[in-house]
């Protein structure tokens, strides 16, 4: 276990094999104005599309950080995208400039898999975390202030006998959000072509960043209409015994979820190998909670991959499959 442990938080600091990754002209002879709040970006390598950001972004809410918006080749103005919004976005585009020398691979299977008219036109929507306070963003607020005082402390003393990092601050998910949907959607919205209809909508984001996921549809079910959780990190911290966290999860999650299944999707996997290998016990749980609330196959998915880890390398080979369910076109109406 001690192994296990140690690979939660250094993860961030293990590196792989480099990737490179090809930048193409964007082939397009229409210019859409995007308005000043967001610079293209040319520094990143992208394989189709273009990134535009607004650098060191001043919130009211959270800590300064970086907020990218991607859109595809031929971004229309006449063209009403979805929108989705992403979590950890530094590791979301460009292999060369992120810490492990891997990436999610967002822009080459968006584009891929919109040009084969398996998704709605969609535009990407990247929050960039910021190290010190990623654990204390992404960690579902209400469910930690459920827990009683005492059972918080111990929490807390199992938590940082292991980790100096570890709820070093106060949990701050709530302000996260409130950064998200009154500070980044109302200047996305403003800045670019997007639909406003809730179904057009999806948060997503992996361990940590899938947690914040669900959490987001849940405290806004009325702003995003589906969660893409990958590796959802269940124990919320260290894998410590007699872990609380993750049964006050699913008790949160089972009170709040919405309870109509047509109007909101969500989507959860999980590997079995290096970090993933915490999540395989907590899959009967995650589906008798949905289950419970009558989510069937059409808005409630939670995929098991057999020997696959922890990392982008294996969230970029599986991302088509949430982006299809979350984000499949409508049926025409003859």
């Amino acid at each position: 276990m001690k192994i296990v442990c140690l690979s939660l938080f250094s993860l961030f600091f293990l590196a792989s094999c480099k990737q490179e990754k090809v930048s193409t002209e964007n082939k397009t002879k229409e210019v859409v104005a995007v308005q000043k709040d967001f610079a293209e970006v040319d520094s990143v390598f992208l394989s189709a599309g273009k990134l535009y950001r607004i650098e060191n972004f001043e919130s009211n809410f959270v800590s300064s950080r970086n907020i990218d918006v991607w859109v595809p080749d031929n971004y229309s103005a006449t063209t009403a995208y979805a929108t989705l919004y992403m979590h950890d976005a530094q590791m979301l585009f460009d292999s060369t400039s992120t810490w492990n020398k891997q990436e999610w691979k967002v822009d080459e299977t968006l584009s891929r898999l919109m040009k084969e008219e398996k998704i709605k036109p969609t535009i990407v929507v990247g929050m960039w975390n910021v190290n010190e306070d990623r654990h204390t963003d992404y960690f579902p607020q209400q469910a930690w202030e459920n827990l009683s005082d005492s059972t918080r402390q111990a929490v807390l003393d199992k938590n940082h006998a292991q980790s100096e990092t570890l709820f070093s601050k106060e949990i701050n998910s709530d302000n996260y959000i409130k950064f998200i949907t009154e500070e980044v959607l109302p200047l996305v919205e403003t800045n670019f072509n997007v639909s406003r209809n809730l179904k057009d909508r999806a948060v997503a984001g992996s361990s940590m960043g899938g947690l914040i996921s669900w959490y987001t549809v849940l405290e806004k079910p009325n702003l995003f209409s589906t969660a893409i959780c990958l590796s959802t990190h269940w124990p919320g911290a260290m894998p410590i015994e007699n872990n609380p966290i993750p049964d006050e999860f699913f008790s949160y999650i089972k009170e709040n979820l919405p309870k109509a299944p047509s109007n909101h999707k969500f989507y959860f996997d999980f590997g079995t190998e290096t970090l993933d290998a915490l999540y395989p016990p907590f899959e009967e749980k995650v589906n008798e909670v949905f289950a419970s609330k009558n989510y069937k196959e059409a808005s409630f998915r939670n995929l098991k991959f057999e020997g696959t880890g922890h990392s982008e390398n294996a969230w970029n080979q599986r991302l088509h499959i949430p982006l299809e369910f979350a984000l499949h076109p409508e049926p025409s109406i003859d």
